[in-house]
This record gives C-alpha cells, sequence and structure tokens, in this order.
C-alpha cells in the first residue's frame, strides 16, 4: 500500500460526545457549588449565634438636635475594635448596605436602607480615623472613614465610605473634636 492510502484508511470520524457523562459532570459541579455556598451560610448563621450576647442596637432619639455633618455613601460592615477581619454579623451589622450619616451633638446616626438602622451616642464613640480596609473591603490608602465605638463591653469598628471621598477628612476632624470633648466633660464630672 501507499503511504497516501494508509493514511486515509487511518482517518476515523471525531467521536461522539458522551452526554451522560457531561451531565453527570455539570450536576456533579452544581450540587459542589450547593454545598460550599450552605456551608458559607451556616458559617455566617453561626457567628451571628456565638455573638447573640451584643445588646440590642440603640436608635435615635426623637430630637437629635441640629446636624453637624451629613454624609451619602456606603457601609461597608463592622468588626471586633482593632480586629479588622473578625467581623460583627449580630443584629444586621455584617450586611453591607447604602447609608446616610448624620452626626449631631447626641451622636452619630446611621440610617440604612434595606438593612437594620443603628445610633451611636456621642458618650460611646472613642475613635475616627482614615483606613484602607475592613473585612471584605479593602481600598486604597484613606480611602475608608472607620469609627470606633463601644456597645456593651465591646469595641466596634464600624466602616464607611462617602460618596465624596473628600469629605472623610472632615468627619475624621468633627468627630474627633466630639470624642475629646465628650472626654474632656467626663473627666470634669
Amino acid at each position: 500500500m501507499t503511504p497516501q492510502l494508509l493514511l486515509a484508511a487511518e482517518k476515523e470520524s471525531a467521536q461522539v460526545t458522551d452526554w451522560a457523562a457531561r451531565i453527570g459532570w455539570v450536576v456533579g459541579l452544581a450540587l459542589f457549588v450547593a454545598l460550599v455556598y450552605w456551608l458559607m451560610r451556616e458559617g455566617w448563621k453561626w457567628r451571628g449565634t456565638l455573638q447573640g450576647d451584643l445588646p440590642e442596637l440603640p436608635t435615635a432619639p426623637a430630637d437629635p438636635g441640629p446636624a453637624r455633618l451629613t454624609m451619602s455613601g456606603r457601609y461597608h460592615g463592622s468588626t471586633t475594635a482593632g480586629q479588622w477581619l473578625d467581623r460583627i454579623v449580630a443584629h444586621g451589622l455584617g450586611t453591607r448596605s447604602r447609608a446616610e450619616l448624620t452626626l449631631t451633638d447626641a451622636g452619630l446616626d446611621v440610617v440604612r436602607p434595606g438593612a437594620s438602622d443603628f445610633f451611636v451616642p456621642a458618650a460611646a464613640l472613642r475613635e475616627a480615623r482614615l483606613d484602607k480596609g475592613i473585612a471584605g473591603k479593602v481600598l486604597t490608602e484613606g480611602g475608608l472613614l472607620v469609627v470606633t465605638w463601644a456597645h456593651g463591653d465591646r469595641l466596634i469598628d464600624s466602616g464607611f465610605r462617602s460618596d465624596h471621598a473628600a469629605e472623610h477628612n472632615a468627619w475624621v476632624e468633627a468627630l474627633t473634636t466630639m470624642i475629646e470633648t465628650n472626654t474632656r466633660e467626663g473627666a470634669e464630672r
């Protein structure tokens, strides 16, 4: 036989797709993804259970006084103070959302459409700083306003990002002044 005939004789048609095996792999992968999602959800719920000792969040007083500052932006979550990866999920503090912040003499009012609102009394404020990250969100240096506050027996860091990042410095200054004034007045009593 000539070499051309041998090459022609060796050609075969393409293999037919084994649909049963392909469907089995797709179903198996879908089940694996569903299992991972379910485990993540259970972990989130377990974290909330472990943080069940956290008291209910305060609500804003009926008349908080005139607004010193307001800000529209995003709430990126809360963590145990100083531990930027230890997310707090109890009472909805782990839910990211849009946020409207209002600073008054009474404290910091955080209104979150679609999530639980909360209020940080002026006496509970401990620190305000610019940072680059909080659990699940990392930004450029100084891209996140982090407010440290006391709730129950815990110190909590809450992260916010304004729609206009230039506002962050004014917020840090106003909060720091408010905290220093409250500390000074508390020491005089």
